[in-house]
């Protein structure tokens, strides 16, 4: 009766511990330490947008300052309490800050959704650990016969953890925490072989504690190869962006 009672103990406390650790782990892993959402808070990136001319192998890359400011809490269309987001371009750091869009960023407590372009991303999920997964591009319809055209290849991404708690370091900038979010590696068809049809989609973002996002590399590639005395040439859908923080408050 006694090693009965003393097991009973034993398991309890293996429990009471596991679930201590639990509740710790799912405490430091807040929505709001990843992507604090607060008034005036802004990160500047350097923006490297990619694509190619028209129908040609000819590759275009723009760079860019690019500013996210977190500008007021409003109420989403269901009632929820969100921010509102402008997004400031300039070409260097001594041209003026001209505004370029209004983003929006909820956090449900559970998950961070990011809208841009009217798309609704799910940016982070609890919780948040080694290799937990979920469908970011949910919210997105990239299936049925209403789907815009140019986002269907957002269909069943896959997010996951990756690096937790891992150090970082953007050029001069070194970051204690950060966690990597991998969204999408993925390749159809043979980038070596110029006579056959290849896309890549490939997505990756990184989260700083106190900061939010401070690296982002996203590209989405279509090449057609040659046919009918045509030349092959990349689609006019083929697009990228890397965004690194370079400053933030």
């Amino acid at each position: 009766m006694y090693k009965k009672i003393l097991l009973a103990s034993f398991f309890a406390a293996v429990l009471f511990s596991a679930c201590k650790k639990e509740t710790e782990d799912y405490k430091l892993a807040a929505i709001s330490e990843y992507m604090p959402l607060q008034t005036g808070k802004y990160i500047i990136y350097q923006l490297d947008s990619f694509r190619y001319a028209p129908q040609t192998l000819t590759p275009l890359t723009i760079s860019y300052q690019v500013k996210f400011q977190v500008d007021s809490l409003l109420t989403d269309n269901i009632g929820r309490p969100a921010y509102r987001i402008y997004r400031f371009l300039r070409k260097t750091e001594t041209d003026p800050w001209v505004e370029d869009g209004t983003y929006m960023a909820v956090n449900t407590g559970n998950s961070l959704e990011f809208v841009e372009h009217n798309l609704r991303f799910i940016k982070l999920k609890l919780p948040v650990t080694q290799d937990y997964t979920w469908k970011g591009n949910s919210f997105i319809n990239t299936t049925s016969d209403t789907a815009i055209f140019d986002f269907r290849y957002l269909a069943n991404w896959d997010y996951a953890y990756d690096s937790v708690d891992a150090p970082l370091t953007l050029g001069a900038i070194t970051l204690d925490s950060t966690v990597k979010v991998a969204q999408r590696d993925d390749v159809v068809g043979n980038p070596g072989d110029p006579n056959s049809y290849t896309e890549i989609n490939y997505g990756v973002e990184y989260y700083a504690k106190g900061i939010g996002m401070v690296y982002k590399r996203i590209l989405h590639s279509e090449y057609q190869p040659p046919a009918n005395n045509r030349a092959g040439y990349y689609s006019d859908n083929t697009k990228g962006a890397t965004f690194t923080m370079i400053d933030h408050n």
